[in-house]
Formats: structure tokens, C-alpha cells, sequence
């Protein structure tokens, strides 16, 4: 009962949870830039959240203050950088791209900073745990407290994904069509931003599962965003149990999530593009 109850469930949900949260995330931002090479942290999300992970780490605090950190450090960079278009007058989608790289330069600077602040000893390697991802260290509480923010920013976008489709034509079209495109395209931003940051604080930055899986939805499902994001959602959320289970079980150490996501991950997506080359061809 301890072994199963404490122990394994907890983290299982919690894998599911991450996983579902940032493949829903990136289908959503891919949508919404209409770029297939777009990730989940592009707007700064993930940066942010490892500079307030560390943050709270070299100030020597506890778990729960390490979440809180981390998730408020991701909504801060997300923030900024919609702050930025605003401050230069000029709201193009490529302008709020250009903000993104530079939020996530500034605070993987200041990530550097604090990397090199932080005593070898301990707090370093906290820092590139973080940085790794894991899933070791969940319990129930963060299912109970990320959980509800993660199922409704996900429920959200799930009943917007044709709105996402609409967004995907083009300014002018969707206005012809009567969407809100600032609203529309803010409100899904938001929830993305929301997912991903919920995830990165209780796992860590965890890497290409919100670039790859979306792209293999769409090549399942077709570019219909209506079945592109949930089918994400349920391929993301099976891929990282599968490999968390791997990282328990490869090797006597566990292996950090980031490590086996990227092996896996970066082959599988140049499988996908090759395979996708030659159909087109």
C-alpha cells in the first residue's frame, strides 16, 4: 500500500499531468504562430521558471517555496515579453516572437549569474537537477495544488481549438470571420503559459515533448487543430510515463527526464520531418 499509494500513483498522475500539460501547450502555440517548429517555452517560460527555481534555492528554500519560485519566475518572463510589443508600439506576431528570444536570453543570463553564485557543494547541484527535469520528487500535494490550474487552462483550450484553426488563416481572414483576434489569440497564450509554467515548476525544464508530440498528432490526426490538440494532450501525456519509467529503470541511478527526451526525442523528429520530405516528394 505504502509502495503504491505514497509512491508510485502520485507519480505516475504527476507524469501524466506534465506530459498532457506541455504537449498541450506547444499544439496550442504552434497553432496560434502557425510555426511547427515553435516550443512551449518560446515566449520565455521555462527560463523564467529555472531563474526563480534558483532563485529560491540559493536563498535556501524548501520545495514548496522552489514551486512557487519557479512558477512565478515563468509568469513574470511570459509578462515581460508581451510587455515588450506594447512598449514599442508595433503588436506583430513576429515582434512578440523577437520578445520571447529576448526574455529567454535575459533570464538564461541571469540563470548563468546565479549558476555561478551558488555553492558547488549543494546548491549548484540543485540548480542542474532542476535544469534536468525529474519526476522523483512528486507527492500528492502538487497533483492537488498544479492540478486544478492545468485542468482548467486545459479544458479552456480544448474548447477554443477551433478558434485556433480560425487564428491559423491569418489576421484578416479571422476578423472576417468575426473573432476577437487580440483577446482570442491573448486568452490562449495565457492558458499555454499557464500549463507549461504549472508543469515546469513540480518536473523542471523537461525538453521536446511540447516540440515533437503536437507534429506527430498532426501527422495522426491531420492539421485540423480541433484534433490536433487533444490527441496531444493524450500522446504527451503517454510518452512521458514512458519515459520516466525508462529513466527508473535503465540504469541504477535514475537518469533526469531531459536527457532521455532529448535521445529519444531529437531522432523521432528527424524521422518525422524525413518521413514527411519524402510523402510530399
Amino acid at each position: 500500500e505504502s509502495v503504491v499509494w505514497t509512491l508510485r500513483l502520485p507519480r505516475i498522475l504527476t507524469a501524466l499531468m506534465v506530459g498532457g500539460a506541455l504537449s498541450l501547450s506547444g499544439a496550442a502555440y504552434q497553432g496560434v504562430f502557425k510555426n511547427p517548429l515553435v516550443a512551449p517555452d518560446m515566449l520565455g517560460v521555462s527560463s523564467g521558471a529555472c531563474a526563480g527555481a534558483s532563485v529560491a534555492i540559493l536563498f535556501g528554500g524548501n520545495s514548496i517555496i522552489v514551486q512557487v519560485a519557479a512558477f512565478a519566475g515563468g509568469i513574470l518572463a511570459v509578462g515581460i515579453a508581451t510587455l515588450i510589443p506594447k512598449v514599442v508600439k508595433n503588436s506583430s506576431m513576429m515582434t512578440l516572437v523577437l520578445a520571447g528570444v529576448i526574455i529567454s536570453g535575459f533570464m538564461n543570463s541571469i540563470l548563468g549569474l546565479l549558476k555561478y553564485l551558488a555553492d558547488p557543494e549543494t546548491q549548484l547541484a540543485s540548480i542542474t537537477h532542476w535544469q534536468l527535469g525529474s519526476l522523483a520528487d512528486s507527492v500528492w500535494r502538487d497533483i492537488v495544488w498544479v492540478g486544478p490550474p492545468v485542468a482548467a487552462a486545459a479544458g479552456i483550450l480544448i474548447i477554443l481549438r477551433w478558434r485556433v484553426n480560425l487564428l491559423s488563416l491569418g489576421e484578416q481572414e479571422a476578423k472576417t470571420l468575426g473573432v476577437s483576434i487580440g483577446r482570442t489569440r491573448g486568452l490562449i497564450i495565457i492558458c499555454a503559459t499557464v500549463l507549461t509554467a504549472s508543469a515546469v515548476c513540480i518536473s523542471g525544464t523537461i525538453g521536446w515533448i511540447g516540440l515533437v508530440i503536437p507534429h506527430f498528432s498532426r501527422i495522426i490526426s491531420g492539421a485540423d487543430n480541433c484534433r490536433v490538440i487533444p490527441v496531444s494532450g493524450v500522446l504527451g501525456a503517454a510518452f512521458l510515463l514512458l519515459v520516466d519509467t525508462l529513466a527508473r529503470i535503465l540504469t541504477s541511478a535514475e537518469l533526469p527526464l531531459s536527457i532521455l527526451t532529448g535521445l529519444i526525442g531529437a531522432p523521432f523528429y528527424f524521422y518525422l520531418l524525413m518521413k514527411q520530405r519524402m510523402e510530399l516528394s
